[in-house]
């Protein structure tokens, strides 16, 4: 079974959603904004795909973050934030078991699935 990390009012997140169910794949929803974050779960996450790859700058929740906290942006840091702040964290996130997918492209689910 798969696990997808998201939050249920994502665009994104739904059509990756849509796209496993067209695919009847198994799968749980894990929502990032109404369950639980621990840090063993966001470190977890992050150990197999990096910060860098998981933090995500783009997001209006990056942008309204003090320079200060930008600036001293590392592991530790973007852990502890994307705890505080989930819409930080790049979505989804389709745990396969073997793999860990960050964002939705068609291409890469196509090829795991």
């Amino acid at each position: 079974m798969y696990t997808l990390y998201g939050i249920s009012s994502c665009s994104t997140v739904s059509k990756a959603r849509r796209f496993l169910e067209e695919k009847n794949c198994d799968y749980q929803f894990y929502d990032l904004k109404k369950q639980v974050l621990t840090k063993t779960l966001i470190a977890s996450l992050e150990a197999r795909v990096g910060w860098e790859i998981m933090l995500n700058k783009r997001s209006t929740t990056w942008r309204q973050l003090d320079e200060s906290q930008k600036l001293a942006v590392n592991q530790k840091t973007a852990i502890t934030l994307m705890i505080e702040y989930p819409t930080l964290i790049k979505r989804p996130l389709l745990d396969t078991g073997k793999q860990l997918l960050v964002g939705f492209k068609i291409e890469e689910y196509q090829g795991v699935l």
